[in-house]
């Protein structure tokens, strides 16, 4: 199991599911509600099974090219939901929002960030 898989595209549609929704809050002026902050957590544990799934395929001997690029985009990517539930609660305004689809926005193309980093040992 690679970075690559169908787990991915799952993290993938859900970060931009909830980045879609904090799109219309902002819209609509609304600072982000339960609805948004519940939806970034269920992105930070799919993200968390991502990671669980590559340190499986890791342990297999299935590793990326570069450890420590990896390495750091997975604390990035680790960081980043729960930074963006933060500063989302500490503005009540739509600007809210707005961080919550920065993030959810920011998630997907560090998830295909893993995966090139991951698919340059398996290609090559």
């Amino acid at each position: 199991m690679t970075v690559n898989g169908t787990l991915s595209g799952i993290v993938i549609a859900l970060s931009l599911l909830v980045g879609a929704w904090a799109l219309v809050e902002a819209l609509r002026e609304r600072a982000p509600g339960r609805g948004q902050l519940l939806g970034l957590a269920v992105v930070e544990v799919s993200l968390i099974v991502l990671l669980i799934a590559a340190a499986i395929a890791a342990a297999g001997g299935d590793r990326p090219a570069s450890g420590v690029t990896f390495f750091g985009y997975v604390v990035t990517i680790i960081c980043l939901p729960p930074l963006g539930w933060v500063l989302a609660r500490l503005e009540p305004t739509r600007w809210g929002s707005v961080i919550v689809l920065v993030v959810c926005l920011t998630v997907p193309v560090l998830v295909l960030r893993l995966h090139q980093t991951w698919q340059v040992v398996t290609s090559g």
